[in-house]
């Protein structure tokens, strides 16, 4: 007999809540073995194939293309089991006789178990279908009602639920028919949407959403605590409502979500929790420009200018440790680290990413350089692990390559500092006592004020504009 299994959106790490369905891989009706990826959601730190921890007959899917869904919230519901097999052939033919019931426990692709995902197949009409239970129950046809109205149930799942109801198939459990309410019959599926209006004293039974159905979204919330802040007539027991959000006559709304979202977001918190401070210079780069002439001209793999400069900023932050740090305000301490993981700014088609390399103080020029050249291929893909997109103790910005001279970073939060380099062009130089046409470049360097006062944060700026006019100055720290 087969078994109904709910397999919900698995928590994807790093703090993220919620995704957003971008495309489906299986359908109703399809054979999933275990690990097989049948959605592909896109988070607020890249795209994601999510796999089945179950292998057997998908029986319901939950959410089009396009929603957004909380880490939690129902996914797809599979029937496992000798019955969800089609009839007339072995079971093997659907699934794995040693995968039928237990999950792999994998949360993304890439992790955990790595057997091949088997081949897609649809049941034949007429096979069995999955139920948890023998005999027609009332409780099939109110599973379907339930189903139909439950928020995000998708056009197959309520034609699912209903067909079981109408042919008695058997007692449909509600695990597999209805996705579990979030805290009761208020129309609120985010748990953000929960948390914030709990932490604010909001009730949400008094509101009215702005989405469908009357779905309470968290611009609804964001606006009950606009109107109580500016003393407007307190709500007892009526109904609070949003304004509309439809765009006005000659303005064009575009929703801050996804990676935008994520980047706006903490762009904020930077801005909002970090007391920074800016100091620059103007440098020679005409020295390390020959440097890495010579490098290449030598043979081997080629190095990259920002292989360079990450060369460069390792060193300093060996000197200046202050800027590989991090503020735990809880504590109030200041939390040095020993690792360096360098962030740095990428600019692609879905918005500003900054992947992370890993144990950068440990690495030579020319594994700096690969790790760049894979990082960037991977952000201009969209192929980016969370893993590669966080973790990071400072960042190096190269805003040169938009032509730019300087320019102000905001600090990557939770971070203490950034450089910024702008593009490297002839300009007029005074060079051993001499006017001269030199290659010159700005290095700016945006910093926690919390960390250091301004002296430690121009001996770090000091100590990068030397080894970029010196390159020999690096051999003291080889």
């Amino acid at each position: 007999m087969a078994q109904v299994l709910e397999f919900r959106l698995p928590d994807l790490g790093e703090g993220l809540t919620e995704a957003e369905i971008v495309r489906w891989l299986v359908e109703v009706g399809d054979v999933v073995s275990v690990d097989q990826p049948v959605v592909e959601v896109e988070t607020a730190k890249a795209l994601v194939d999510v796999p089945c921890p179950y292998a057997g007959v998908v029986t319901a899917r939950y959410g089009e293309e396009g929603t957004e869904l909380p880490v939690g919230a129902p996914l797809i519901t599979v029937a496992v089991g000798p019955a969800a097999t089609a009839s007339g052939g072995p079971a093997e033919d659907a699934v794995g006789e040693s995968a039928e019931t237990k999950g792999s426990g994998n949360v993304l692709v890439g992790y955990g178990t790595s057997e091949a995902p088997a081949r897609r197949r649809r049941v034949r009409p007429g096979s069995a279908v999955p139920a948890a239970g023998g005999g027609r129950s009332g409780a099939a046809s109110e599973a379907a009602d339930r189903w139909s109205d439950a928020p995000g149930a998708t056009a197959n799942g309520r034609a699912e639920a209903a067909t079981a109801a109408v042919n008695g198939r058997g007692t449909v459990s509600e695990a597999a028919t209805a996705p579990e309410a979030f805290d009761g019959p208020v129309p609120v599926i985010s748990p953000l949407v929960r948390r914030l209006a709990r932490q604010n004293g909001i009730d949400l039974r008094e509101m009215t959403g702005s989405g469908p159905d009357g779905l309470i979204l968290r611009a609804d919330v964001e606006y009950a605590l606009r109107a109580a802040a500016t003393q407007q007539p307190a709500a007892t027991r009526q109904q609070i409502s949003a304004p509309s959000t439809g765009p006005a006559l000659g303005e064009t709304r575009i929703p801050l979500k996804g990676v935008r979202g994520a980047v706006a977001d903490k762009l904020s918190r930077s801005r909002s929790e970090i007391p920074d401070a800016t100091c620059w210079v103007d440098a020679d780069a005409t020295e390390l420009m020959r440097a890495r002439t010579a490098m290449n001209a030598a043979g081997g793999p080629k190095i990259s200018l920002l292989a360079l400069l990450a060369r460069i900023c390792t060193a300093a932050l060996a000197r200046f440790p202050e800027f590989n740090s991090t503020v735990d305000t809880a504590a109030r301490e200041i939390v040095r680290l020993d690792a360096v993981h360098l962030g740095f700014a990428a600019q692609t088609e879905r918005g500003l990413v900054v992947p992370v390399v890993k144990d950068a103080h440990a690495r030579g020029a020319e594994s700096l350089t690969a790790e760049f050249a894979r990082l960037t291929e991977a952000a201009r893909t969209g192929g980016l692990t969370p893993a590669e997109l966080t973790g990071g103790t400072f960042t190096l910005n190269n805003y040169g390559v938009f032509g730019v001279d300087g320019s102000t970073p905001i600090i990557n939060h939770p971070e203490a500092a950034m450089l910024g380099v702008g593009r490297i062009v002839p300009r007029p130089w005074v060079h051993e006592g001499e006017l001269a046409v030199r290659q010159v470049v700005q290095l700016s360097l945006t910093f926690d004020h919390r960390v250091c006062d301004g002296g430690t944060a121009g001996g770090f700026l000091r100590y990068v504009a030397d080894c970029v006019e010196q390159p020999a100055v690096l051999l003291r720290t080889l």
